[in-house]
């Protein structure tokens, strides 16, 4: 149930929020049509939550830095649908972007409760302070090594048409406070937005209706 305090949501799309909003339902659209290239359906039905960061950019700042800003979602109550977006900041991690292109699109899927605690608390570092691995390709994950089904994240790339796992170890994710603001009108917590506080933003319900169209329940 919302709180009585929810507050009065901005549904604009012409925001910055609004159109990385759109563009992360675009990947998550274009990533999941792909049939036999797409996500593992089993494993997108096992997440507890998803990180869709489009147009990660490389060495945007400093030689080998990596800068990005997504959303996360993750299952509502009883695991049933999807919660409305937190937005996250990516910065480093120098493994897994070597697949080309100055920008790539990245997903992550995370497996298990302690892994989506990790993903609201204030900060964290893939790789160090939750195992991650890189993700299979595939209607079905039944090609997962032993190193896959021992992460907490799994994480996907792709860039120049190229889908593909990859270990993005070292990369550190954070809220994305100022985004949330443009979103539901201040500085809010992920682990608020999560837990289904504030309304979803008109902006972010083509990503829930895709979300909900490719993983309905766990």
């Amino acid at each position: 149930m919302l709180c009585a305090s929810a507050l009065v949501v901005y549904g604009k799309d012409d925001t910055n929020a609004g159109k990385r909003l759109q563009e992360s339902t675009t990947v998550l659209q274009e990533v999941m049509d792909a049939g036999d290239k797409s996500i593992p359906q089993d494993l997108l039905n096992r997440a507890q939550c998803i990180v869709i960061v489009p147009g990660l950019k490389k060495g945007a700042f400093i030689i080998g830095a990596k800068f990005g800003r997504g959303f996360l979602s993750c299952r509502g109550k009883d695991n049933i649908g999807w919660s409305a977006p937190g937005a996250i900041r990516v910065e480093g991690g120098s493994v897994g972007f070597q697949i080309g292109g100055s920008e790539v699109d990245v997903i992550m899927l995370v497996l298990n409760p302690r892994g989506a605690e990790k993903l609201l608390s204030s900060k964290f570092t893939l790789g160090a302070d939750a195992a991650v691995a890189a993700g299979p390709v595939g209607r079905t994950s039944s090609a997962e090594t032993d190193a896959a089904m021992r992460a907490e994240i799994l994480t996907w790339s792709r860039s120049r048409g190229l889908f593909a796992g990859i270990a993005l170890n070292g990369a550190t994710l954070r809220p994305d406070p100022d985004a949330n603001a443009e979103l539901y009108g201040k500085k809010v917590e992920n682990a608020d937005i999560v837990a289904g506080k504030f309304t979803t933003p008109t902006a972010a319900a083509p990503l829930l209706e895709k979300l909900t169209k490719y993983s309905p329940k766990k």
